[in-house]
C-alpha cells in the first residue's frame, strides 16, 4: 500500500499524541505517523511482516560472522604481513577502497575485525582497516548526488553534488583526529579492563545453533572462500535489516518538527539516531541528497547531521566486535568510536561556524568549477590507492 504523505495543512488530519495522522481508509484505525524522516504504519500484519524478517536478517548476520571468522583461520597463516596488510597504511587504503567498492563501509569493517580476531592484523592494521572503511563510505553519497544531478537537471545541480562532497570532507575532518585520539587511548590502554567479548557459554550457543552450517559449507567449498561467502552473506542481512526497519523518507514534512530539525544539536541527535536504526551510514546520509536538491535540507543544516551519523555507524561493526574471542576487538572499535565522539562534540560545542563556513566554502569553490569537482574526486581515488600501495614497499606490520 502506498504511503501517504503527510500534510499538517489538510483538515483531515487528528492529533495522537503530538504526532500528525492521515487514515488510509474509512472505518481504519491503520496510519501512518509523521516521525520526520521515518514513516512508520501501525497495523498487526506490518509488525508480523517486519518480525518476520528480523529473525532471519538476526540468524544470517551471526552466520556470517561465524563464517568470516573461520575463513579468515584459514587463510590467515597466508596473508599474515602480507600486501595489502603489509602495514598499517596498506589496511586503512585497503579499507577506504573496500567502502568503495561495496558502496558500504560495514562490511568492509567487519572484515577488519574478523581478520583481527584470527590473529591475521595486528591492532594497528586493524584499526586503520576500520578507519578506512569509515572514510569511503560516503562516497556512495557523492556518486548518489552525481546521479541525481544528471537524473534531475532541472534541480540545483551544487545541492545534490555538494552534500556528497560534504559527507566525505566532513567525514574526514572528524576521523583523521579522531584516529590520532582512538590509537593514543588504544596505545595507552585505557580500554584494557574493559572485557566486551563472547563468553565460553555464548561461544557454545553459537556453534551449537551455528556451528554445524559453518561445518557443512567448509566441507564443500576451499577455507579461503569461507571468507568471501561470510562476506556475501553479511551483505544480504543487511538488505533485510534495512527492510526492517522504519523507511526514511526523503519527503520532509511541514510539521511542528521542521524548527527544531534546524538546530545543530537535534540534527547530531538525529543523525546519531538514524545511523544506529539503518546500522549503515551509507543509507543514512544517501537520503540527504534528494532533500538537499528540493531544498527541504539546507547543506549547512546537514553537517551536524552528518557527524552524529558517523558516530553511531560503528553500532554494528561493535557487535561483530564482541563476537570476537578476544575483548581486544571490541577495544578497538571503542576506541575509534570515542576518538571521533570527543571530535565531533568538540566541533558543535566550540568550532562548530568556523567548520562550517569552511565546509560549505571548499564545497561551493569545488561544485563551481568541472575542472575542480574531477580533481577532488580524482584525489579521492589516488589518495587510497597510494597507501594500499606502500604495502609493496614497506613490509612492516606495526603493532
Amino acid at each position: 500500500m502506498a504511503k501517504t504523505k503527510v500534510d499538517p495543512a489538510r483538515d483531515d488530519l487528528t492529533e495522537v499524541d503530538g504526532e500528525f495522522c492521515v487514515p488510509h481508509g474509512d472505518n481504519q484505525r491503520r496510519h501512518v505517523i509523521d516521525l520526520g524522516p521515518f514513516e512508520v504504519e501501525r497495523s498487526a500484519w506490518y509488525v508480523v511482516q517486519k518480525l518476520l524478517l528480523f529473525l532471519p536478517a538476526m540468524f544470517l548476520f551471526i552466520l556470517a560472522v561465524q563464517l568470516m571468522k573461520a575463513g579468515a583461520q584459514a587463510v590467515g597463516p597466508q596473508i599474515q604481513g602480507q600486501f595489502p596488510f603489509a602495514n598499517g597504511v596498506s589496511t586503512l587504503g585497503a579499507g577506504w577502497l573496500g567502502a568503495y567498492f561495496v558502496l558500504s563501509g560495514s562490511p568492509v569493517a567487519a572484515t577488519a575485525i574478523s581478520l583481527f580476531g584470527a590473529g591475521t592484523l595486528t591492532k594497528l592494521q586493524a584499526f586503520t582497516m576500520l578507519s578506512g572503511s569509515r572514510l569511503g563510505a560516503s562516497f556512495i553519497v557523492l556518486l548518489t548526488g552525481f546521479l541525481y544531478a544528471r537524473r534531475n537537471r532541472d534541480r540545483a545541480r551544487g545541492e545534490s553534488i555538494g552534500i556528497g562532497i560534504q559527507a566525505m570532507t566532513m567525514t574526514a575532518i572528524v576521523y583523521l583526529p579522531g584516529m590520532l585520539i582512538g590509537y593514543s587511548i588504544m596505545r595507552a590502554g585505557l580500554l584494557d579492563g574493559l572485557d566486551l567479548h563472547a563468553s565460553g557459554k555464548l561461544n557454545a550457543v553459537l556453534g551449537t545453533l551455528w556451528g554445524p552450517i559453518v561445518d557443512l559449507v567448509s566441507a564443500h567449498v576451499p577455507g579461503w572462500s569461507l571468507f568471501l561467502i561470510g562476506l556475501g552473506v553479511i551483505l544480504v542481512s543487511f538488505n533485510l535489516i534495512d527492510r526492517v526497519l522504519p523507511a526514511v523518507s526523503s519527503d520532509a514534512t511541514e510539521s511542528k518538527r521542521a524548527a527544531w530539525l534546524k538546530k545543530p544539536w537535534t540534527m547530531f541527535l538525529l543523525g546519531c539516531l538514524v545511523a544506529t536504526l539503518t546500522l549503515s551510514v551509507s543509507v543514512a546520509l544517501t537520503v540527504l541528497v534528494p532533500l538537499a536538491a528540493k531544498g527541504l535540507v539546507k547543506r549547512d543544516e546537514a553537517l551536524p547531521y552528518i557527524m552524529g551519523a558517523n558516530i553511531t555507524t560503528l553500532a554494528d561493526t561493535l557487535v561483530v566486535a564482541m563476537l570476537q574471542t578476544t575483548p581486544v576487538a571490541a577495544q578497538v572499535v571503542l576506541a575509534e568510536a570515542i576518538g571521533v565522539t570527543i571530535v565531533s562534540l568538540g566541533i558543535l560545542g566550540f568550532a562548530y561556524q568556523p567548520v562550517k563556513r569552511f565546509v560549505i566554502g571548499l564545497d561551493d569553490w569545488l561544485v563551481s568549477s568541472n575542472r575542480r569537482l574531477a580533481l577532488f574526486v580524482g584525489t579521492l581515488l589516488i589518495l587510497p590507492v597510494s597507501f594500499l600501495l606502500s604495502g609493496l614497499l614497506v613490509g612492516k606490520p606495526g603493532s
